[in-house]
């Protein structure tokens, strides 16, 4: 009997209708939890920070906040019960720009962001295997700069779109046709301005190119184009992403752009625009035998790119051990591989398995979008302090690249 209706429901819907039906209302029940995460239009707001928070982020005492708040110099903090101070990272940026106006001698402290000569650093977070944490990578490093006062532009260059999605965007609603980087590098008459396709955050400092399904549209047309001859010099598809950000480089310090899972058209164009590359690596057997394909391939079309006059060089290339459980022998065994095959190209500090992680990701947020209480506090300061460490590290890689 349940063979005869199995046959039946398959012969009366086409699979591709059924999967169709599938995505539709699973689309629709993530919108409806997105309304309700993010009321009244799932728009996603920023937490303010408390004085400490802010003291620690910027580089200056409590006490010292609580003086200037009182002398009225600077933003003036939101304040609750019990005198507690609270500030946006609006305000953080306000305060920012005064402390580098009113201590002129540490102003690379308080804005440390380029400097006239300084070259737009370009970072492609990249690996061709899933669950190596290389949203997570992009998404964090992408806040942390912006937490510490640099102007990132992240770039959302996976179909699947999930940095997207840790935005507060849903793709499939949010993002409409010609509002992907492929907009602003397609072959046709619809081209947009690099401009036209960033959009602004919740979160001070970041611009965002959203990415979702159309960004296949580019490796699907990229082989045509070839055929066509229809590409020329600065035309040629590895350098159009390269081309697309270049619009908007006076605008930032730092882009991050998070790869898609695969070695196309759109991955060659990233590695042709960075100027450093972050390869996530979780520290297991499978994965480490998956990243040795994905260098083996990186290799050979990095060479071909070069025979059509292409020019990789990168400031840095590092690989980042993410989700990493310290405790685990194998994992570390690992770990201490890697480190004796590739020395100081792994990063010193690796970003640990953590549950608060994963907890604040069911919400579409990171750790510093959230209150500290909200996940464990000990989960949550364990968590923080690895991603800090790893995002510490790459900050100073950046600036020693802008020879800091």
């Amino acid at each position: 009997m349940a063979e005869a209706a199995l046959k039946t429901e398959q012969q009366g819907e086409a699979t591709s209708a059924r999967i169709s039906r599938h995505a539709g209302a699973l689309s629709q029940q993530l919108r409806t939890l997105g309304t309700a995460l993010f009321p009244p239009k799932a728009l996603k707001g920023l937490r303010s920070f408390s004085s400490g928070e802010v003291a620690r982020i910027v580089g200056v005492s409590d006490g010292y906040l609580r003086q200037l708040s009182l002398d009225g110099l600077g933003p003036k903090p939101a304040l609750a019960s019990g005198g507690r101070r609270s500030y946006t990272l609006g305000q953080v940026n306000e305060l920012r720009d005064y402390l580098a106006e009113a201590r002129p001698r540490e102003a690379l402290q308080f804005k440390p962001g380029r400097r006239p000569g300084d070259k737009l650093q370009v970072i492609a977070v990249a690996n061709f295997k899933g669950g190596s944490a290389k949203t997570t990578t992009a998404l964090y490093l992408t806040q942390y700069l912006a937490l510490h006062g640099f102007r990132v532009l992240a770039i959302d260059l996976d179909p699947q779109a999930s940095l997207s999605a840790m935005f507060g965007y849903q793709p499939e609603f949010d993002i409409a046709e010609n509002q992907t980087l492929y907009g602003a590098i397609r072959y046709d008459e619809f081209r947009r301005p690099m401009s036209e396709v960033v959009r602004q955050t919740y979160f001070d400092g970041i611009g965002l190119v959203p990415g979702n399904l159309e960004l296949m549209e580019f490796e699907h047309h990229t082989p045509q184009a070839m055929m066509n001859r229809r590409e020329r010099g600065h035309d040629l598809f590895f350098r159009r992403v390269s081309s697309a950000i270049d619009q908007v480089a006076d605008d930032y310090d730092v882009v991050v752009i998070d790869c898609p899972p695969q070695l196309g058209y759109l991955t060659l164009g990233a590695l042709n625009a960075a100027t450093a590359m972050l390869v996530t690596v979780h520290p297991q057997m499978v994965d480490v035998a998956s990243m040795n394909q994905f260098l083996l391939m990186t290799s050979e079309l990095i060479s071909v790119v070069e025979e059509a006059g292409g020019h990789l060089s990168h400031d840095f290339i590092r690989y980042v051990i993410t989700r990493h459980d310290p405790n685990d022998v194998p994992e570390a065994q690992i770990v201490a591989l890697l480190r004796s095959l590739f020395g100081d190209d792994v990063l010193r500090a690796a970003a640990w398995k953590s549950t608060a992680i994963a907890n604040a990701g069911l919400t579409k947020q990171s750790l510093y979008e959230l209150d500290r209480g909200s996940v464990g506090r000990a989960a949550y300061d364990r968590a923080l302090e690895s991603v800090d460490a790893v995002n510490t590290e790459i900050t100073n890689l950046i600036k020693g690249a802008w020879g800091r």
